[in-house]
């Protein structure tokens, strides 16, 4: 059987993982600047570009 591991709670005997902390971050950060880049792009297509 398929279990959701998304939603399971979080092991309080586990040890925090200084580096996994960081690379979710740094995902965060790349995902966000990903998408203000796109924004950029089709905000200076579509109305920056008024011929």
């Amino acid at each position: 059987m398929l279990k959701m591991y998304f939603f399971r709670k979080q092991d309080p005997n586990r040890p925090t993982n200084f580096n996994l902390k960081v690379m979710h971050y740094i995902n965060a950060l790349a995902i966000i600047m990903f998408l203000g880049g796109i924004l950029y792009k089709l905000i200076n297509w579509f109305i920056l570009s008024g011929k």
